[in-house]
């Protein structure tokens, strides 16, 4: 098999990560975004874990057909079950079981014996095959279980009808070769190995998630489990971006490839950015802001004379847009038509007449449109959510010696709602006098602030995420003006607040 499965987890694993919860609408959007990138499988979630996760793996059985739809299940009867429940509507549903096989998990967690967690491993394989042909088996905390006790385990599980075995570094404990070894000696010492396909699932906690999944692949692993921008619980999962693009990048060395669509990698990893509240670090390998930048005098002499001096991969080749400056207030709708199609949208005729329009409004505001901007725009009208609370009117002051205060007017309906308010500074200021008029008071967990593009009139992209009743809501804001930005933020997760309190879902306004 000279194919990488690339089995994508951002839905399950990536959204474990703290505060990282996606509502239904995100999820799907998501999805649809790892369906056009390429990816072989999406593990969509965790069924069992709350009727939300369960309505999310549902829909996207029944909405996103071409990859496989996985579902976790722990090695439970009712797990397994309801698992399918939800997938089975898929064209291609998977089951994915578990359970751990390292002494720690057995004797702490699971206070049971080895060979009562083997019975447990078969039974759960084996139902799990009576309602699925697909079946995937992870021996959770693989990287530290005892060798014998594994190889074992993993021929039994085989025997009952797995299609797939994970071994995952469920603590991100191994080393390359180490991993290599493990995987090379699983190959040697399971007598039906042959029968499935081998995968691996590491954790970033000593930052060698990619690199002990790259190690296990060259030791014979089909499948690689991963999350975009490398996110998950604890320090992250390998990097779906840094496993695809060391294998591309070095396909003489690996002799390998995967279906991934290189070209959507930058665009999917802002989407998942931007949903989750997690910004991408600027030296993020592959998607990172300074991932294709040059400062030192030597390098960029060096790409002047030729890209491939400094670059071991074209900007182009990842999605990362090359044209820093783009467009202005003069372009017409041809040349803006055009650069979306550059940068990969396709657009209605009404659709292209809103983003147009709503282009020349930021045009006015800026002296340079960058490609970031406009990707902004677009993404921004994918994610839209129904306004119960618009804004209408802000106004500010502060400076030093002076009482920061805020003006805010909200439509509401048909009506205008306006409230006054003072705090530490103008963005609490508004924040507060929105408080009065919404009768909201959730708790800010977090505030980021960021600039989309250079230059001293860049859009500022504020994101804040507010938790209400034990649950955490993201909202994302963008303008010139960082005030305007912030407050943009807040009512975007106020409406998501009041949207999930009226039990409805969202709904993208366009469709790309």
């Amino acid at each position: 098999m000279k194919r990488v499965i690339i089995f994508d987890t951002t839905l399950r694993d990536g959204e474990q990560s703290p505060g990282a919860s996606l509502n239904l609408n995100d999820k799907l959007t998501v999805a649809r975004a790892l369906e056009k990138l390429g990816v072989d499988v999406i593990e969509a979630g965790f069924p069992i874990a709350s009727p939300g996760d369960f309505a999310a793996v549902r829909e996207i059985a029944h909405q996103v057909r071409r990859p496989v739809i996985a579902g976790l299940a722990r090695a439970s009867e009712k797990d397994i079950r309801t698992c399918y429940q939800a997938i089975k509507f898929a064209r291609r549903p998977r089951i994915h079981t578990f359970i751990a096989t390292s002494d720690i998990h057995i004797k702490k967690k699971l206070q049971k014996t080895k060979e009562e967690v083997l019975k447990i491993a078969v039974e759960a394989v084996r139902l799990a095959k009576k309602l699925c042909p697909d079946v995937e088996f992870s021996a959770e905390d693989a990287g530290r279980s005892d060798f014998e006790y594994l190889v074992k385990v993993v021929e039994k599980v085989i025997e009952a009808g797995a299609t797939t075995v994970n071994i995952p570094d469920t603590v991100g404990y191994t080393i390359p070769a180490e991993f290599a070894e493990l995987i090379a000696g699983l190959k040697k010492r399971v007598s039906n190995i042959e029968k499935v396909t081998l995968s691996v699932h590491c954790h970033n906690d000593l930052g060698l998630a990619v690199a002990n999944s790259l190690a296990a692949v060259a030791a014979g692993a089909r499948q690689v489990e991963c999350t975009i921008n490398g996110v998950g619980e604890r320090a992250g999962n390998a990097s779906l971006e840094e496993v695809v693009m060391a294998l591309n990048v070095r396909r003489n060395l690996f002799g390998l490839s995967t279906d991934i669509r290189t070209k959507e990698i930058y665009r999917t990893s802002r989407l998942v950015s931007t949903l989750m509240g997690i910004p991408v670090q600027p030296n993020k390998a592959i998607v990172g802001e300074n991932a294709f930048a040059h400062e030192a005098g030597i390098h960029q002499d060096g790409i002047l004379k030729d890209p491939k001096t400094y670059e071991i991969m074209t900007p182009d080749s990842v999605g990362v847009p090359e044209s820093r400056l783009v467009l202005g207030k003069h372009s017409g709708r041809h040349a803006f038509n055009r650069r979306l199609e550059q940068l990969g949208y396709r657009l209605s005729k009404k659709q292209l007449e809103e983003a147009f329009a709503q282009f020349k409004i930021l045009a006015d505001k800026k002296k340079y449109v960058y490609d970031e901007d406009i990707i902004t725009l677009i993404e921004q009208k994918m994610r839209s959510v129904p306004e119960i609370y618009s804004l209408n009117y802000l106004q500010t002051s502060s400076g030093s010696g002076i009482v920061p205060t805020a003006t805010i007017r909200l439509k509401y309906k048909n009506q205008v709602i306006q409230e006054a308010a003072c705090g530490d500074g103008p963005v609490d200021a508004a924040y507060r006098a929105i408080d009065k008029i919404t009768r909201m008071k959730p708790q800010l967990l977090d505030y980021n602030l960021r600039a989309l593009s250079g230059g001293k009139d860049a859009q500022g992209e504020v994101v804040v995420r507010l938790s209400v009743s034990g649950r955490t809501f993201v909202g994302q804001g963008i303008s010139t003006d960082i005030i305007e930005a912030s407050v943009r933020a807040y009512l975007n997760a106020l409406n998501k607040i009041f949207i999930n309190r009226q039990g409805k879902a969202p709904r993208s306004q366009v469709s790309l």
